[in-house]
């Protein structure tokens, strides 16, 4: 594993497990706050309850044409507020898989799921640079400020494009920069964790994702995220659908 792996790894194991939020300036700070201001309203908060750990940076589930009886995979699942979401779209004919590294992450999601009764949920302990899950068997695919965490975003993007069934969709809510970060910036193990050391540059990050075979769309950004999150560092949240 590497060490950007085991940074984030180590952060997010402690999340689970305490509540502990990121530093000011992160993904997660005044967790229901925080929620309302990238998207989601009242009454998906009340629904997933503790699931929502104030760690997104979008609603991808909001802009996501999820159906009924769809199979939706989630990279980067948390607590599991977007699955938890997702599964009430596809109903009793779908499935929702949740895919995570952090083990307590995913210990945490399942007794969500145990608790609120959501049969159609599944989380699994899995890298997404190397998913474990068959080809071309989803129908959408949601992730929220995740991405930005991976090493490699070009096996990301690789291996959505695998499991994604033809005309799939990927629904995407990701911190890109606006601006190149210094030097201490990309080494600082809290922007690490954070969601920005690791982020792309907005156009290389379309680029990315067009070349790895998807047909993107832009569907808003979100600027005044860096204000209110991120102490001003020059990012945006961005929100796309990929087809594939």
């Amino acid at each position: 594993m590497s060490d950007v792996k085991k940074i984030v790894q180590t952060a997010y194991s402690g999340i689970a497990t305490s509540e502990r939020p990121l530093r000011s300036g992160s993904c997660s700070c005044s967790k229901k706050n925080i929620s309302k201001e990238i998207g989601y309203t009242d009454e998906q908060l009340n629904t997933v309850g503790s699931a929502d750990l104030g760690l997104g940076c979008g609603n991808p589930t909001a802009f996501g044409a999820i159906r009924k009886g769809d199979t939706v995979i989630d990279l980067g699942s948390g607590g599991g507020i977007d699955c938890f979401l997702a599964a009430e779209k596809v109903g009793t004919r779908g499935k929702v898989i949740g895919i995570d590294f952090t083990k307590e992450m995913v210990d945490r999601a399942q007794a969500h799921a145990k608790v609120g009764g959501h049969d159609n949920v599944t989380f699994i302990l899995g890298d997404i640079e190397q998913l474990p899950i068959a080809d071309s068997s989803a129908d959408i695919i949601i992730s929220n400020c995740v991405i930005n965490l991976a090493p490699d975003k070009h096996k990301v993007f690789g291996e959505a494009r695998r499991v994604l069934k033809a005309g799939g969709r990927m629904y995407v809510s990701d911190i890109v920069l606006l601006a190149p970060l210094t030097s201490a910036q990309r080494n600082d193990n809290e922007l690490i964790a954070g969601c920005v050391a690791g982020a792309m540059l907005k156009e290389e990050y379309l680029t990315l994702v067009c070349e790895s075979g998807f047909t993107v769309r832009v569907l808003s950004e979100n600027k005044d995220i860096s204000k209110r999150q991120y102490d001003g560092i020059p990012l945006e949240s961005l929100m796309i659908v990929a087809t594939k």
